[in-house]
């Protein structure tokens, strides 16, 4: 039988490719908010005997969680045979230590939730600093989507000459992999994060970026503030406005409309998590690790 696709509000073009690509068929979560602030979920749909796919880009997760959990364990009850998390965007991986005395360590907490509700989980590119990998918090199968083949491949084909910039150094290794698939150079800045909204990034070796068009590429942009130092930093040597790509479109408060006022040349971003800058999709790889992972411990 066919796999499922419910959908979050709000991520209904991700789950609509999600659909094309694993010639899924498309049910409706309906979700509603009573007036104490409790939530009600439905599936719409018979998942007796299915595959069920629930698609959630987890920005503002607070909000999502407990409806996406609710959602989940219904599939379950109601008989789903399988109920696997389509995260493009997953949350909570951040706070891997106990940075000051008493504070939760969410990432573990929340990976703890999921685990419970879920057969498994794709998610692209998770933060992941002290953990190795996702198993090492999740306790069912995983798989973490790499977007450089899609970045590197958008690269190849919009922008002519380019040098890519990642904005610290350990963007490095996942930098340096887009521009060997996209044929390119690239260089390292180093940054200086003295705050939320207080960072000032090096200047860039314009002995590699004579002649190229500079691509600042970075994972999460929320805040904005490294790529718009970034900007200022290739501006100020003489070069021409960078190509600024981002993988998650998080943009905090007025953090997009900053970005543009620094005067890049072009602002796009993957679509894990919704937003007008979109213009680079995951969805086919991702597609392909849902798939995977439906096939695992399959009859």
């Amino acid at each position: 039988m066919k796999p499922l696709i419910f959908h979050l509000p709000g991520d209904e073009a991700f789950a609509d490719g999600l659909v094309r690509a694993l010639r899924a068929e498309r049910a409706t979560l309906q979700l509603h908010r009573f007036p104490d602030g409790e939530s009600l979920v439905r599936l719409d749909a018979d998942v007796t005997g299915r595959t069920v796919v629930l698609v959630a880009s987890l920005a503002q997760p607070d909000a999502k969680a407990l409806p996406l959990l609710f959602a989940a364990d219904a599939a379950r009850d109601l008989g789903a045979t399988r109920v696997l998390l389509a995260a493009p965007y997953l949350a909570y991986l951040r706070q891997d230590r106990r940075f000051n005395t008493g504070e939760a360590i969410t990432s573990r907490t929340f990976a703890a939730l999921v685990s419970t509700v879920f057969d498994g989980v794709v998610t692209v590119d998770p933060h992941l600093h002290r953990y190795h990998s996702l198993g090492e918090i999740y306790r069912v199968p995983t798989r973490a989507v790499q977007s450089a083949p899609v970045i590197a491949a958008w690269v190849a084909a919009h922008v002519d000459r380019p040098v890519l910039i990642g904005p610290d150094a350990e963007s490095e290794q996942w930098v340096q992999e887009v521009a060997r698939l996209a044929g390119a150079p690239f260089t390292v800045l180093q940054k200086i994060r003295r705050g939320d909204k207080d960072v000032e990034v090096s200047l860039p070796d314009t002995a590699a970026l004579a002649d190229r068009q500079p691509v600042l590429i970075d994972d999460i942009v929320s805040s904005a503030r490294t790529m718009i130092q970034a900007i200022v930093s290739v501006r100020s040597v003489g070069l021409p406005p960078p190509v600024c790509i981002g993988v998650h479109a998080l943009f905090a408060a007025d953090a997009y409309h900053a970005l543009l006022a620094a005067g890049p040349q072009r602002v796009v971003t993957c679509d894990t998590v919704p937003h007008v800058s979109n213009g680079i999709s995951v969805v086919a790889p991702l597609a392909t690790a849902v798939q995977e992972l439906m096939e695992v411990g399959a009859p």
